[in-house]
């Protein structure tokens, strides 16, 4: 028997990349885990393989660009098998320089990656009342740093990290956790793609990382995991980093 035996959990973008990871990760340990995606074919690979190994899942489709509808889906598995665990996971990376991004490009981000976790966590925290539970956002590293072209991403996931703050805030007298993991530069199969189609960047992203290397989605699933047990029971408002040391790394140009 896992340590999250008898708890549900949500993962939204639970069928591919990290989100698959933290998926399989919390049903080893014993939750059912319900994820929502956009993909239905993902869906149903996610969670026939999550079953095939001896875990408890299930997929529902689901575009949390739409929040009301997220927030709709976390109530209704709320009132049938219950709440304990929120994974605010799915994302919109929107990529471009300032001058050549709109305003609803801009905004694209936030709908995705700011107002689905609201939503969510809004939906979450009245499910779980006093008995308590542990929501946990998927930000980024690159909502405490800056980069060209991801201005519209990085202000998104800096708004998630603080928002996570203000949420554990509001919920710790009930019991209810809220904390965020910031990624960095992870294998997803998008990463793995990307560094196909260009060796030389993916060689340089790695070198540029402190620990010489891109991190696993798995990497990113243990620290949710943490987060989500008992043994992280007085951690809430806080932030970790998974990213190999990037964040604390001061830029010097060689």
């Amino acid at each position: 028997m896992g340590s999250l035996s008898g708890k549900t959990a949500i993962v939204s973008g639970g069928s591919d990349g990290i989100g698959r990871a933290i998926a399989q990760k919390l049903a080893h340990e014993g939750a059912h885990v319900v994820i929502c995606a956009r993909n239905s074919e993902k869906i149903d690979s996610t969670v026939n393989d999550i079953k095939a190994s001896g875990g408890s899942c299930e997929g529902s489709v689901l575009d949390v660009s739409d929040a009301q509808s997220y927030a709709e889906m976390i109530s209704n598995v709320a009132k049938d098998k219950g709440l304990d665990i929120l994974v605010n996971n799915a994302a919109h990376v929107g990529m471009g320089m300032i001058a050549d991004t709109d305003l609803d490009g801009f905004q694209a981000n936030f709908r995705i990656n700011v107002d689905a976790p609201y939503m969510g966590t809004r939906a979450a925290m009245t499910a779980m009342g006093d008995k308590g539970g542990s929501i946990i956002n998927i930000s980024s590293v690159n909502g405490d740093r800056a980069m060209q072209g991801m201005s519209a991403y990085g202000a998104s996931k800096a708004a998630l990290t603080h928002f996570t703050r203000n949420a554990a805030m509001e919920g710790a007298r009930q019991g209810i956790r809220v904390n965020a993991v910031t990624p960095g530069p992870i294998m997803t199969p998008a990463t793995k793609a990307w560094f196909d189609h260009d060796p030389d960047a993916g060689a340089a992203i790695a070198n540029a990382n402190p620990m010489g290397r891109i991190g696993t989605p798995e990497e990113v699933a243990n620290v949710v995991f943490f987060l989500a047990s008992d043994a992280s029971s007085y951690v809430t408002g806080a932030s970790i980093p998974v990213d190999g040391g990037k964040a604390n790394e001061l830029y010097v140009p060689s």
